[in-house]
């Protein structure tokens, strides 16, 4: 069970319920008492509060936000940074993950896109002109409400404009299948940056595939360095031409030849709006012009192009039969066929020698070891082609190379051959050594930090003797990522009496302190929700849960409705006075107000009993009349669901007796005029 969720912080955020977990903090539903409002509130996790690099992140993330007001990106309300748990508290996002949502779909609609695309680049037109750069713009971090409005979330590894930027190795890259060229080499990150990871999600989301997936990381950063990714109508050949060319536009390796800013970009998808079947002829600068040199060559090699001129004054000649030619016209001749030959044997030279020099040169195998990716690569100059094996070393830095095949210097390939790179990895997967014994031994230490992971030494209450290990944390035989901490759960021995906590959901607030005192415990106290909706006073949450092992002096939170007692249906048997044949009038009151449901009219002869149904959410007092004069009086226990008759009257019926009661009210003989007046 999470530690968080039931707990209030700062005496303001009800911790609902866990609702997402990140790479360096949780996300949780949660409520704000003082506001009245439903709330996300992120919590850096505990292993990172020593961190300064996460805590600079995490800081980082609320700047980044609190300086942003947008209706396409997710308002920050309040933040704590404090010693013991730091958390932002953010904008509630009823919704899924664009990422989620394509999942759904596999392929969306290419109107549907332009409308997700459209909202996501307005943010980012807002964030950049505020002077920040996401850097980890991916459908993960978009956040997709029921009627179509998208939010950018998870501004973790945000930055200001003018700030310094981050290299690969130090982890602030964003997802690499997401990642502009520039920002997986470490080189300077800006707008367009968010631009190329918008144009991947445009083609993830037209095609439902990736431009570039692999095994591992390492390969997919290489893919959007090296590869070219298949253009989106190959995949899907429903997508418009116009809006194809914007995809490939905003995801060109070379940030000069992507848009510049989202209005840009904006602009071209509002041109298409418009027009979807306008075409832009984008051009490239890694771009080569339309080659001729091939025709050319074939020209060249196209014997009879260049023979026709050559028979066409000989079948002339013969055709003619002139017995006597000219000298002069003789040399001309012989010079025009002699520069004819000369042109087709150069030309069938120039293309054997095109031909040879276009076969791959056999070239010595370079040299990696020890150099980045990023070297490697510019060292290469697309050369050879590489796979890539991880492996963890901690004797040179992260995304090195630690080894090759072949060998660098030990033979010689063809270009375009196949080189494997082995490299120095931190998703390298370690096991989580045996560990037991004493803490106060080195040894322990030692072994954790020879499989190249980080101990923590946490003192725990336990049954175990002192300083005796109670626990390890991922378990001993795990596989873990480098560098991942270990936690050592040391005992320090028994020093509070410990409790079951028992279960008190449904028992109203007096009955669940006297089971907590019952129980032993000593600390205690209750707290109200008045968005429960439960009896008054009923516990409808406790922390901790029922089971848990606790100190006796620990402090029990009891959260109680606040709101009113749920209605209750209590149906009353009325007994009727069977001898009375005439129509009567059965009037129900509960608490003084007219019950119109149960009221009607009866013949009680023709049915002796009339069951009342009332509806109550409290103790209630209920009065039968008979012809608007009282006949039973019952009182109405909630809590016992009871139902008791206090008081009982006689009926008189009357109706025979009307016409005499009647009479003397008929005899004032004034009241004729005025009807005879009121008639004229």
């Amino acid at each position: 069970m999470d530690k968080y969720t039931g707990k209030k912080l700062d005496g303001r955020y009800e911790i609902r319920e866990l609702i997402g977990v990140g790479g360096m903090a949780n996300v949780y539903h949660c409520y704000d008492t003082i506001d009245a409002r439903e709330v996300a509130i992120k919590i850096l996790k505990d292993e990172y509060l020593d961190n300064q690099d996460f805590i600079r992140r995490f800081k980082n993330e609320s700047k980044a936000i609190a300086v942003l007001n947008h209706p396409n990106i997710v308002r920050v309300y309040d933040v704590s940074f404090g010693d013991m748990i730091q958390y932002i508290v953010m904008e509630y996002i009823d919704g899924i993950t664009l990422k989620e949502y394509i999942d759904m779909q596999r392929v969306l609609d290419w109107k549907e896109t332009v409308h997700l695309t459209t909202q996501i680049l307005k943010a980012l037109q807002h964030a950049h002109e505020n002077g920040i750069v996401h850097r980890d713009i991916k459908p993960h971090n978009i956040m997709l409400l029921q009627d179509g409005t998208i939010k950018v979330t998870d501004f973790g590894i945000a930055r200001f404009s003018s700030n310094a930027t981050r290299t690969m190795t130090e982890q602030a890259i964003g997802s690499v299948h997401y990642i502009a060229p520039e920002q997986a080499r470490g080189e300077a990150t800006d707008g367009k940056t968010d631009i190329y990871s918008v144009g991947v999600m445009m083609y993830e989301m037209l095609t439902g595939t990736l431009p570039f997936d692999g095994d591992s990381a390492v390969s997919v950063a290489l893919m959007q360095l090296q590869a070219k990714a298949k253009r989106p109508r190959e995949i899907n050949p429903d997508i418009p031409e116009g809006l194809e060319e914007i995809t490939i536009k905003a995801m060109q390796k070379n940030p000069d030849d992507r848009y510049h800013s989202a209005v840009e970009m904006l602009s071209d998808i509002e041109r298409f709006r418009l027009n979807p079947s306008i075409v832009f002829n984008y051009r490239y600068s890694d771009e080569k012009p339309p080659v001729e040199e091939n025709v050319t060559v074939k020209k060249k090699k196209e014997k009879p192009q260049y023979e026709e001129p050559v028979e066409e004054p000989e079948e002339d000649y013969y055709e003619e039969d002139v017995p006597v030619r000219s000298p002069v016209l003789s040399a001309i001749k012989g010079v025009i066929i002699a520069a004819v030959i000369s042109l087709i044997i150069f030309g069938g030279v120039a293309a054997y020698q095109g031909y040879i020099s276009a076969q791959p040169k056999e070239i010595e195998v370079p040299n990696f070891v020890g150099m980045t990716l990023s070297e490697a690569n510019a060292v290469n100059n697309g050369r050879f082609n590489f796979t890539y094996v991880s492996r963890y070393s901690d004797d040179i830095p992260v995304d090195s190379i630690i080894e090759q095949s072949p060998a660098g210097g030990s033979k010689k390939m063809k270009e375009g051959s196949t080189i494997e790179l082995i490299v120095n990895s931190a998703d390298t997967t370690v096991t989580v050594p045996y560990i037991s014994g004493s803490i106060g031994s080195e040894e322990i230490i030692q072994r954790i930090e020879a499989a190249n992971l980080v101990p923590k030494v946490l003192y725990v209450e336990s049954d175990q003797t002192s300083q005796k290990v109670d626990a390890v944390y991922p378990p001993v035989g795990t596989d873990v990522k480098i560098g991942s901490n270990v936690y050592v759960f040391v005992s320090k021995g028994v020093t509070k009496t410990m409790l079951k906590m028992p279960s008190i959901k449904g028992y109203n607030a007096e009955e669940a302190v006297a089971e907590l005192k019952e129980a032993g415990f000593t600390s205690y106290k209750v707290e109200y929700d008045e968005n429960i909706e439960a009896g008054k006073d009923e516990v409808v949450r406790q922390n901790p849960l029922q089971g848990s092992e606790i100190p006796s002096d620990y402090e029990i939170v009891v959260v109680c409705s606040k709101g009113e007692n749920k209605e209750k249906t209590v149906n009353i048997e009325v007994d009727l006075p069977s001898d009375v044949t005439s129509d009567v009038k059965l009037t129900v009151l509960v608490d003084g107000a007219i019950d119109t449901d149960s009221s009607k009219t009866v013949i009680p002869a023709y049915s002796p009993y009339y069951t009342v149904s009332v509806k109550v959410k409290n103790d209630a007092n209920i009065v039968v009349l008979l012809n608007d004069e009282k006949y039973r009086e019952y009182k109405v226990s909630y809590d016992n669901n009871s139902v008791e008759l206090v008081n009982s009257y006689t009926f008189t019926d009357t109706a025979t007796e009307a016409p005499q009661t009647e009479a003397p009210y008929e005899e004032p003989e004034t009241e004729a005029p005025l009807e005879e007046t009121s008639e004229e």
